[in-house]
């Protein structure tokens, strides 16, 4: 079965069930489990957004046009705090609406270390199954994007907002403050402008992933070098597939290339 690899779809459940998208159908993950996988990169790549075909992606799957210009490479997807959706601009005001100005989160997720971070309302829990986070609360509510970013950049001061995938992968051992003890020593330290917009929700989201056995090495596999990707499937948490334990591939990261699924 022939189909262009995009993130995969998760369903929360105790283990996290994990899908991949292919024509017409999901192929459900977790039932490999322990069993070998194979699937091979056909080498035609395909822009997420245009669908032409391509030599290299740039961001998550676009072609470089398409990267400089769509609303989905918008440069507030990073930097929130540079949207303008809720002034009616953008790339694309209609996509801006959409997906923009709409309710955001402003949260503090467990991975690695503590990391603060920023979703759409609609994205909860997705957004932090995505990231393998093993822990998540809400801080904050915001009418959107733009003021997700404000509290997110005052809230960088404290917290990281990137995670170390080789830890979080490997699931190094945690030896930080409780999620519930922290947001409320965090809303101490906000502008009093901000503080409108914390939560009482005090719900500790709790995630655990389909691993068989966590490493204690992790190395990271690349269609581009690697375009057979064959061996037991012994793991799966935020993007990423472990191949026989220590091997693994994040898939959102491949956005746009076609395999052949022979499973």
């Amino acid at each position: 079965m022939e189909f262009v690899l995009t993130k995969m779809e998760t369903q929360l459940a105790d283990p996290i069930h994990y899908f991949l998208s292919a024509p017409d159908t999901k192929i459900a993950l977790h039932p490999f489990l322990g069993k070998e996988i194979a699937f091979q990169f056909t080498g035609l790549i395909f822009c997420r957004v245009c669908q032409k075909k391509i030599n290299k992606t740039f961001g998550e799957g676009f072609c470089f046009s398409c990267f400089s210009s769509a609303a989905a490479a918008s440069p507030c997807i990073l930097h929130p705090e540079l949207c303008q959706a809720h002034l009616g601009l953008g790339r694309d005001p209609i996509y801006e609406e959409k997906h923009h100005n709409q309710p955001h989160l402003v949260y503090l997720a467990q991975t690695d270390q503590l990391k603060v971070g920023i979703t759409r309302k609609t994205q909860m829990p997705t957004r932090w199954i995505d990231q393998g986070a093993a822990a998540a609360i809400v801080l904050a509510e915001v009418p959107n994007r733009y003021l997700s970013g404000v509290l997110e950049v005052a809230l960088k001061t404290q917290f990281s907002d990137k995670t170390n995938w080789q830890s979080m992968l490997k699931n190094t051992a945690f030896d930080g403050p409780d999620l519930l003890d922290q947001k409320w020593e965090l809303e101490e330290t906000l502008p009093s402008d901000l503080t409108q917009y914390w939560t009482n929700d005090e719900k500790v989201w709790q995630f655990n992933y389909p691993v068989l056995h966590y490493p204690s090495k992790v190395k990271s596999l690349s269609l581009d070098q690697t375009p057979l990707v064959k061996g037991t499937l012994t793991g799966i948490r935020g993007q990423y597939l472990y191949i026989d334990e220590s091997l693994v591939i994040n898939i959102r990261k491949h956005t746009g290339y076609q395999i052949q699924w022979e499973n």
